[in-house]
């Protein structure tokens, strides 16, 4: 005959047993952009480094990655992943930030942990944490560089990236910072949705429209890919810089080698997903919460410290 004492404390662990199951079990959808260009290849292939390693050493984490190429695509993600997978946690990054921040808010408000990573929404209370690099640094830092660089006067013309609240922080960053340099102009400002084939459009019209022009803030190191193959086409040789962003390797490379027109940089990696996956993830392997907002310092990049942010085996 089973004690009473013996029975309650059987009850008891068997309570605290369930209760740590529980409490461990996490499902969690990582909603990612399509690897269209470089700095979103890098987001893919860190995002299924976290996977990897996380689920090999949390047998009651499953991680679910889904990409998308569009918003509308990545909204039927969410509502995917939340009904077919079930997921308890998610990661994402954002295509659009005033386009998903309703969808992302609905699996909020069914109990969804959200983690959203660089491309903020336009609704913080549509989520729990928020991990991204510098963009405040992202746009100060050039506009600094490219002040001192051209001695305080000269034209400059700027491509921007996609409509979302970071690159809104980055030219603000960017135009505030160059307040400091009222002898340099920006002649003009358009969007190359950080993609090098929309860059060199953009910058094929600032060279038809402008004939001197002594620097370019490309704001990311695929536009200034675009940016590059534009001047060169054009065999302009007025243009003394091009400042794209976030430290690719060819880049760094570039600053490293010598390189006529780029020559610097700023640190920016997409290694940032993985961090914002892992420390998601194990956070609520133990129930706990992040901080709610977590920023990783971005850092100008010139010949003189650039051997420290070349990694020849990183995919970006």
């Amino acid at each position: 005959m089973i004690s009473m004492k013996r029975l309650a404390g059987a009850c008891l662990l068997a309570l605290v047993a369930g209760g740590a199951v529980a409490a461990e079990k996490v499902t969690l959808g990582v909603a990612i952009p399509t690897a269209t260009h470089g700095f979103t290849g890098g987001i893919v292939w860190w995002a299924n480094q976290a996977k990897k390693e996380l689920e090999a050493a949390n047998p009651t984490l499953k991680v679910i990655i889904k990409t998308a190429a569009s918003t509308p695509e990545q909204a039927n993600q969410l509502q995917d992943m939340l009904v077919v997978n079930k997921i308890n946690t998610l990661v994402i990054f954002p295509l659009e930030s005033a386009s998903l921040t309703q969808p992302v808010a609905q699996l909020k408000n069914k109990g969804v942990y959200v983690t959203v990573v660089d491309r903020g929404l336009t609704n913080p209370s549509a989520q729990n944490a928020y991990v991204a690099g510098d963009n405040t640094a992202f746009g100060k830092l050039p506009a600094e560089y490219l002040g001192k660089k051209l001695g305080g006067k000269g034209n400059i013309v700027v491509l921007r990236g996609m409509p979302s609240t970071l690159d809104n922080e980055r030219i603000e960053a960017f135009n505030a910072a160059l307040k400091a340099y009222p002898g340099i102009k920006v002649l003009d400002t358009k969007y190359g949705n950080w993609n090098r084939d929309d860059a060199f459009k953009v910058m094929q019209d600032y060279l038809t429209r402008f004939k001197q022009i002594d620097a370019v803030w490309a704001a990311d190191d695929d536009m200034a890919i675009g940016v590059v193959k534009a001047i060169e086409q054009a065999k302009r040789t007025d243009i003394k810089e091009v400042f794209g962003g976030a430290g690719s390797k060819g880049a760094v490379k570039k600053i490293i080698d010598g390189d006529k027109l780029v020559q610097a940089d700023v640190s920016y990696s997409p290694k940032f997903i993985y961090d914002a996956i892992k420390m998601t993830a194990t956070a609520r392997l133990k129930g706990e919460a992040l901080p709610a907002k977590t920023i990783i310092p971005s850092t100008l990049i010139t010949r003189d410290n650039a051997k420290q942010f070349y990694f020849a085996d990183s995919p970006y």
